[in-house]
């Protein structure tokens, strides 16, 4: 039996979800996933969900993150949590598997790696492109979106996920802004160890307790909020 896509929608969509996709698992690239393959073996799909950051609070952000950030980015991780959990519970009650994974939670600190990549999936399910600040970028909200992703092994039918074109074109905001010039002109050229240098560098000044910016996020705004 196939799982009623538009049902589902609606009910994410219902719990806060500010955009949602369908990823086919056989096309994405699993190499440096962090998930059994026995386990992962069972899943056929993957749903990305995404939540908007709040413009006000980006506002606050300069230089570096900030207080204000760091409380809303927890918040949302946790709504993106609660979210996904609730959609497990709903295709398993429906006879499905379901697996959600956490919105942040990094298994590999060496490698800064997670169970799977949300923005990998999220670029799958034609959500949006990776940018060259090395994260998800939509056509509606730039890269101001944090993701969470749902296994499952339900049969999904008539849903787009026709990945799109990169799509940055000509802006380069997220170059001009980076303090620690990790962005390149090529996403694959990203630095990720002048990156986390960077975020090192900003827990130890005391600006926040995690390693995350904002700063490109801020910037990086998508073609409604301009």
């Amino acid at each position: 039996m196939n799982i009623n896509y538009a049902a589902l929608k609606e009910f994410i969509f219902d719990k806060g979800a500010t955009i949602l996709g369908i990823a086919d698992l056989s096309k994405v690239k699993k190499d440096d996933f962090l998930i059994e393959p026995e386990l992962l073996s069972k899943f056929t799909f993957a749903i990305s969900i995404g939540v908007k950051l709040l413009e006000g609070v980006l506002l606050d952000i300069k230089d570096h993150p900030t207080l204000l950030y760091f409380h809303h980015y927890r918040q949302v991780n946790t709504l993106l949590d609660r979210i996904a959990l609730q959609v497990a519970f709903y295709l398993e009650n429906q006879g499905y598997l379901a697996l959600p994974i956490a919105a942040s939670q990094i298994v590999d600190w060496k490698t800064q790696r997670a169970h799977l990549s949300h923005k990998r999936i999220a670029i799958a399910a034609g959500l949006g492109w990776l940018g060259r600040n090395n994260l998800l970028v939509t056509s509606d909200y730039g890269s101001q979106i944090r993701l969470v992703t749902v296994l499952t092994n339900a049969l999904f039918i008539n849903f787009d996920s026709q990945q799109l074109d990169f799509g940055c074109n000509e802006c380069r905001l997220c170059i001009n802004v980076c303090p620690a010039q990790a962005i390149k002109e090529r996403p694959e050229d990203f630095d990720h160890l002048r990156c986390f240098e960077k975020l090192k560098e900003f827990q130890k000044k005391g600006y926040v307790g995690q390693y995350i910016c904002g700063v490109c996020v801020k910037v990086c705004q998508g073609k409604i909020i301009r």
